[in-house]
């Protein structure tokens, strides 16, 4: 049966079998071992974009501080913030 083990299996059970006995681990012991429960990761969803420049197609979902295309679109382009919101359901493509 070890000759069809890798040579790095055989290691990981050297590993095991010198720990266990360094622990003083008995074989009955490891019976009642539950397997390890996968954990659920959270899935993120794609943020949903509140504001788009009617131009450049820029987004911006209204999280953090407000990007430099949106500054510029309120400062210097002349845009208000009603005209780069996003009506609801409108998708934030071009």
């Amino acid at each position: 049966m070890s000759s069809m083990r890798t040579a790095e299996q055989e290691a990981v059970l050297r590993s095991v079998r010198k720990q266990i006995d360094f622990w003083q681990i008995q074989p009955e012991e490891l019976a009642g071992i539950p397997e390890p429960v996968a954990v659920a990761v959270p899935v993120r969803s794609a943020p949903v974009h509140r504001y788009r420049h009617p131009i450049t197609s820029e987004t911006w979902d209204g999280d953090g501080g407000q990007p430099a295309w949106l500054r510029e679109a309120l400062t210097r382009e002349g845009y208000t913030v009603e005209e780069l919101r996003l009506k609801d359901g409108e998708t934030s493509g071009a």
